[in-house]
């Protein structure tokens, strides 16, 4: 029956496709997408931001100079505030609908931006950044989420791919931004990069509801006029007849009938079933993964990394970031193009072999730089090789850390599982700001080795545990984790009964009337 299934939705899609690209359909989701996109944006900046101001002569001063382990607690608050953000931020998402979330915690990070650029003391720094961290946390739940459940079927990991990459146009942004205002001798040189960091917000404030609702969630809310006809816009040319709109919207219904129950279901849910166990742990080990394969060293602390190996100028810091990011961006897009072209998990697994690869000689370059006989190239192989480590890394990681767990997650759980994912990420997070100054600082490059043994580690639990989950739709994939017609609880013993009854109305139209 899957197989069938998928084999009709490739075929509705195929045939519908290009009437819907060339009547301008297309353009109007991409435009959509775009706001969605933009929010990724938001912690990028962040962290491209902060690696600037450390360099900043007049922030540092202006700060007291900051040991490491302030450093540290300047750059963790940020992921404390998220962390706390996400025990609200599922329920703002499934009760307020998808815009209202994004909205909510777009106000609160403009309100925690301005708090963070008219700081007169590094307390009211550190408030500030908990605030953004709070706010980022509950519209990056909902925008990926509503993102996903709007893209077409046959673009739905391009574009969620290309969510997560675009991490990096928020980075690009904040790195130029601080190499501009180097120059400026007076507060004004990190007043101004900060203040720019609401700009994502300001956009998402301002368009968010322009964007249709998710058709899922207004079908949740017994709202299925309503869900036709957005799906009918967006993918049918608002054609409500078209067969793929057809499609879309008798299996959605078909598999919130299914999860009707959804709204009562607890935290516990995530792991009463060994599918939804399943999920949890690879949404966990995605979060993780994404943040603790030593890609945490440069997204924060890249003048710490150069210092390291005897590159110190703040002129060649910045520009060494300035150009990482673009390339990391233009990596990033074209990770999100292969990701339908090669598939989930075999992007995984090369992308990280390179990682170790590249990682490791990152390491040994590094040794062989604090050595007496170091050679004069080794500073300049040592950042070719971060550009390499991030071109592996950007090619899985940075578009599938949200497009992965987002898909593999039922409607009943997504927003809840998004919230477990962010929460991953945000302790990984957490851990690399607060422990990485301090352990560069006390043991230099031999910390990049736990880093490769780390890197070693998930190379094996991707092969033995990553599911593949190109060519299914979100519906489809609750068979691939629970098996066909599997039987889970009482609510889904009803799926079997809902599927039987539709199959009999269709094959006796005359007995249904």
């Amino acid at each position: 029956m899957l197989f069938a299934k998928r084999k009709q939705l490739d075929n509705a899609a195929l045939n519908q496709e290009k009437g819907w690209a060339s009547q301008g359909g297309m353009l109007v989701l991409y435009w959509y997408s775009w706001i969605l996109i933009i929010n990724s944006a938001i912690n990028g900046y962040d962290g491209s931001m902060m690696n600037g101001l450390q360099v900043l002569d007049t922030w540092s001063g202006y700060f007291n100079h900051p040991s490491d382990s302030q450093l540290g607690l300047l750059n963790a608050i940020q992921q404390v505030g998220g962390i706390c953000g996400l025990f609200i931020a599922s329920t703002m998402t499934d009760r307020l609908g998808r815009r209202w979330a994004i909205m909510i915690g777009s106000l609160i990070v403009l309100l925690g931006v301005g708090l963070q650029s008219g700081s007169t003391t590094v307390e009211m720094f550190i408030g500030a950044r908990f605030l953004i961290g709070f706010g980022t946390s509950i519209s990056g739940n909902a925008a990926p989420t509503l993102l996903v459940e709007i893209s077409h079927p046959k673009q739905r990991g391009t574009m969620t791919g290309i969510y997560n990459a675009s991490w990096y146009l928020g980075s690009i942004i904040a790195a130029w931004s601080t190499y501009g205002t180097f120059h400026i001798t007076n507060e004004w040189s990190w007043r101004i990069p900060s203040l720019l960091q609401g700009i994502f917000s300001l956009i998402q404030v301002f368009f968010i509801f322009t964007l249709p609702e998710s058709p899922r969630w207004l079908i949740s809310k017994q709202k299925e006029e309503q869900a036709l006809q957005i799906l009918a816009k967006l993918h049918g040319n608002g054609d409500e007849n078209t067969e793929l709109v057809q499609f879309e919207y008798k299996e959605i219904v078909e598999t919130l009938r299914l999860e009707e129950l959804a709204a009562k279901r607890s935290w516990l849910e995530i792991v009463r079933t060994s599918g939804n166990r399943k999920r949890a742990f690879l949404v966990i080990a995605v979060g993780f993964f994404s943040q603790w394969s030593g890609n945490g060293l440069v997204s924060y602390y890249i003048n710490k990394v150069l210092a390291g190996i005897g590159i110190t100028d703040p002129n060649t810091q910045f520009l060494i970031n300035g150009i990482l990011q673009i390339f990391n961006l233009i990596a990033a897009y074209f990770g999100s193009w292969l990701v339908e072209r090669v598939g989930r998990r075999p992007l995984f697994l090369f992308a990280t072999f390179g990682m170790l690869l590249s990682f490791s000689c990152w390491t040994g370059l590094a040794a062989h730089a604090t050595g007496t006989d170091a050679a004069p190239g080794v500073g300049s192989a040592f950042v070719a090789f971060i550009f390499l480590y991030y071109f592996f890394y950007d090619i899985a990681w940075s578009p599938l850390t949200i497009a992965y767990p987002v898909e593999i997650l039922p409607f009943s759980i997504r927003a809840k599982g998004m919230a477990l994912s962010s929460f991953a990420v945000n302790i990984a997070l957490f851990f690399n700001s607060y422990v990485n100054p301090i352990a560069l600082g006390a043991i230099g490059w031999k910390y990049y080795l736990v880093y490769v043994i780390w890197i070693m580690v998930e190379i094996v639990v991707i092969y033995f545990f990553f599911v593949e989950t190109s060519g299914y739709t979100l519906e489809e994939l609750s068979v691939v984790f629970d098996g066909e017609g599997a039987q889970i609880s009482d609510l889904d013993k009803a799926a079997l009964a809902i599927q039987n009854e539709n199959a009999i109305s269709e094959a006796n139209p005359d007995e249904k009337a």
